[in-house]
């Protein structure tokens, strides 16, 4: 709901509320305690609550391009090889290829496949698509051409809070 109502991100679609069709994916990065790198997941963004995102940058399917700034090569690939009919699901496939490109550069087309167990299309059917992600395994013609999104500096050096949250309707801080 915030990222379409609040923030205008449209491109991240609300289906089930669930988490079970994977239409409202984005990509989380945060830091990990144990190796202090930078991780990306997918999520489901219907099942996150705003609050749970203190210190994570979350990447929609706008973050990681558009026409004005150009397509990231995973949205070029599913528009590429006809895996997109409707297009409602279409944003969750890619921001969920995009982070397991961010887990693992090189890829088997078995691993492509095996990733996708919580993305429902209705329109398209699934070989469209799984056939356009798995140009990025390898020997595919797309292996190896995924770009990452540069994730803001303030990351690395970031200290958890107390959170602070204001009401704009009223004012009232808790």
């Amino acid at each position: 709901y915030w990222l379409r109502e609040v923030r205008g991100l449209t491109g991240t679609h609300y289906g089930c509320g669930e988490g079970g069709c994977g239409i409202c994916t984005v990509a989380l990065s945060q830091i990990d305690p144990e190796t202090k790198k930078i991780k990306t997941v997918p999520i489901n963004s219907c099942l996150r609550r705003l609050c749970a995102l203190d210190g994570c940058h979350i990447l929609t399917t706008e973050g990681i391009g558009s026409q004005g700034s150009g397509f990231n090569p995973v949205q070029t690939a599913i528009a590429d090889g006809n895996g997109s009919q409707c297009g409602y699901c279409t944003p969750g496939w890619v921001m969920n290829m995009y982070a397991l490109l961010e887990k693992k550069n090189t890829l088997s087309a078995e691993e492509v496949q095996q990733h996708f167990d919580g993305n429902l299309c209705r329109c398209t059917g699934y070989r469209p698509i799984l056939t356009s992600f798995g140009s990025f395994a390898r020997g595919g013609k797309r292996c190896g051409h995924h770009q990452s999104v540069k994730h803001p500096t303030a990351m690395l050096a970031y200290a958890p809070k107390p959170l602070h949250f204001t009401d704009p309707a009223t004012g009232q801080e808790w």
